[in-house]
C-alpha cells in the first residue's frame, strides 16, 4: 500500500467546539442540517464532488471518472448539487454543444474533508473489509472493540 496523505479532522470534545448533539439542531427541528448533511454524504456527491475538485469535466468524462454510477444517477447528482450551489454547470455555444461541470467556491469549501473521508476509507478499508468478514462469519466482532473492553477491564 503506498503511501497516503492524511488531512486533519477535528477530534471531538474540542472545548469550544460544538459537538453533533448542538449542530443537528436547527429552526426547523433539524431538519434542514439532515437534508443537506444527506447531500453531500451519499455516495454519489461524494465521488462527484471529489472527481470535480481538481477542475472542469464534461458529463462523459465524469461517467467514466465515477466508478459504478449509471448516466441516470450522474444526471439527477449533478442536478441536486447545481441546485445546493456545490456544482456549476456552463454551457458552451459549440456544435456539438459543449457542458462542463465544476465545483462552485461553495463546493470548494467541502472539497477538503470529502478528500479527508476518501482518504481514511482508504486507509481502513482493509480493517473493515476483516471486521465485516469476522462479523458475517460470526466471530467475536471488530478488533477495536475488544480492545477497548480489555482496556476499560483492566
Amino acid at each position: 500500500m503506498s503511501a497516503t496523505r492524511t488531512f486533519p479532522l477535528l477530534p471531538a470534545g474540542i472545548p469550544g467546539i460544538p459537538g453533533m448533539d448542538q449542530l443537528c439542531h436547527d429552526s426547523e427541528g433539524g431538519s434542514v442540517f439532515r437534508s443537506i448533511l444527506d447531500r453531500v454524504g451519499d455516495t454519489w456527491s461524494l465521488l462527484v464532488i471529489g472527481m470535480l475538485q481538481p477542475g472542469p469535466m464534461r458529463f462523459t468524462e465524469l461517467l467514466r471518472s465515477v466508478p459504478g454510477i449509471s448516466r441516470r444517477m450522474l444526471t439527477l447528482t449533478l442536478r441536486q448539487l447545481e441546485r445546493d450551489g456545490l456544482v456549476g454547470r456552463a454551457a458552451f455555444a459549440e456544435n456539438p454543444p459543449r457542458v462542463e461541470y465544476r465545483v462552485t467556491p461553495l463546493g470548494e469549501t467541502i472539497s477538503g474533508p470529502v478528500l479527508a473521508l476518501a482518504h481514511w476509507v482508504n486507509e481502513h478499508s482493509a480493517q473493515i473489509e476483516r471486521n465485516r468478514a469476522d462479523y458475517d462469519a460470526g466471530l467475536d466482532g471488530p478488533d477495536d472493540l475488544d480492545v477497548a473492553v480489555a482496556a476499560s477491564a483492566g
